[in-house]
């Protein structure tokens, strides 16, 4: 599923609430201007039970983050919210963790929301 012209400001919290499929490897969420620019790439994934992020910047991927706090459940839905500002995202997890990942793009606007992989979105909010 892609959104565009959705205006994600900071100080905005994004949340989402999404339900991996029973056999889910991983799902992808991209934050940013268009495909070739991703501030933020959260990706949970089931095989390895961590969550990758990184960015894409002109189409070239930076070095990938690795966090190992991995709250979600194959084929449980959950929800959780994203806020940033021009340094770093801030995700807050099912479990009520939060994990940083710094706003390598380093914009306060983005308009791009991207959901790949194997789940289905329940819902999408911006406040």
């Amino acid at each position: 599923m892609k959104v565009k012209d959705m205006t994600f400001k900071e100080g905005h919290e994004f949340k989402v609430r999404i339900k991996p499929k029973d056999d889910c490897s991983s799902f992808a969420i991209n934050i940013g201007h268009d495909a070739e620019n991703i501030a933020m790439h959260f990706n949970p994934r089931f095989e390895t039970n961590n969550i990758v992020f990184n960015s894409l910047s002109g189409g070239c991927w930076g070095d990938e983050l690795h966090e190992g706090n991995f709250p979600f459940v194959r084929g449980e839905e959950c929800k959780f919210h994203i806020t940033y500002n021009y340094e770093q995202f801030s995700i807050r997890l099912p479990n009520g963790s939060v994990l940083n990942f710094p706003n390598r793009l380093g914009d306060v606007k983005y308009k791009y929301f991207d959901v790949s992989g194997e789940a289905r979105i329940i819902g999408i909010k911006i406040k």
